[in-house]
């Protein structure tokens, strides 16, 4: 079985959007502790996915690189 890296994104500053390299990740909602349920998402064939809990609208750039987000340091270092 492969081990496949599953990065996660916050948005404690509570950003509309939130550009990420990936179409599969989880959201975390803010930084613990006032996160909500850690989710995972899957874009599938779209280029956007809202996460259900904290209304975040996340869009895949595929011109990020692996740790960058619009805005920076969404990514949580795990």
């Amino acid at each position: 079985m492969a081990d496949t890296h599953i990065p996660y994104y916050q948005n404690t500053d509570g950003h509309s959007v939130i550009e990420i390299p990936v179409k599969k990740f989880k959201c975390i909602g803010a930084n613990p502790p006032h996160d909500h349920p850690h989710i995972y998402l899957d874009m599938g064939k779209n280029n956007s996915i809202v996460c259900p809990y904290c209304s975040t609208l996340y869009k895949y750039n595929s011109t990020l690189s692996e740790f960058e987000t619009i805005p920076p340091n969404c990514l949580v270092k795990n």
